[in-house]
């Protein structure tokens, strides 16, 4: 490694080699073949079960920091890198399998070999489906994202309200991890017919057994 491959700490720049190693170019390859980052050739050994899907233990690895490489997520769900959609969705799929929200807040895609920037615009999955099992308080809500993740609303998912956005109060779901889904407009509209008050008095939603009330979502965020 010479010095040209050097940032002004002393350590390696992303994308020049060392630890990180090729990364901006492997995702560039994947936009033609179904690669991905390098470490992804490996993900097959490494992927875990959960909710009758299989998806890697991202939150167990811990690979060096390569940068940011153009991956992005706008807030209608589309990935892009430098720019240009990524159109192929089970490239997307696969990416999203890898994507992890850390303590700092930001989004990255991580395989055992090296972690990226995602830069997402709102939250990296959407809401776009409701199902209604049952009814009032022993009702339970199923959502589906825009990429096929199904969850049941409860404690294990739960829902809460953001009013952050332009004044208005949007719905997010907790899919993993920290990763959420954004609740969209239609399905958003859904959910309102069904609000409720609980013994309290308070308008919010049931599901699962746990009530999750408006007001008090809306105040912790």
């Amino acid at each position: 490694m010479n010095s040209d491959e050097l940032d002004k700490t002393g350590s390696p720049k992303p994308g020049t080699g060392g630890a990180c190693g090729d990364a901006d170019g492997a995702v560039a390859a994947s936009a033609a073949a179904p690669a991905g980052l390098a470490g992804l050739a490996r993900l097959e050994a490494a992927v875990v079960a959960e909710g009758g899907r299989t998806l890697p233990p991202v939150d167990q690895w811990n690979p060096p920091y390569c940068g940011d490489i153009g991956l992005a997520i706008a807030r209608d769900g589309t990935w892009s890198y430098r720019g240009s959609p990524i159109l192929r969705i089970p490239l997307v799929k696969l990416f999203a399998s890898v994507l992890r929200r850390d303590e700092d807040g930001r989004h990255y895609l991580v395989t055992p070999a090296e972690k990226v920037d995602v830069a997402v615009a709102d939250a990296p999955l959407l809401a776009v489906e409701l199902e209604v099992i049952g009814a009032a308080r022993g009702q339970t809500l199923v959502m589906r994202t825009n990429l096929d993740d199904v969850v049941r609303i409860g404690r294990e998912h739960a829902l809460r309200f953001d009013p952050s956005h332009e004044g208005a109060i949007r719905p997010y779901v907790h899919i993993r991890g920290r990763i959420e889904a954004l609740v969209t407009r239609a399905v958003t509209y859904d959910l309102a017919d069904l609000f409720a008050e609980d013994d309290a008095g308070r308008i919010g939603l049931w599901s699962g057994g746990v009530f999750f009330a408006l007001e008090q979502q809306a105040s912790r965020s």
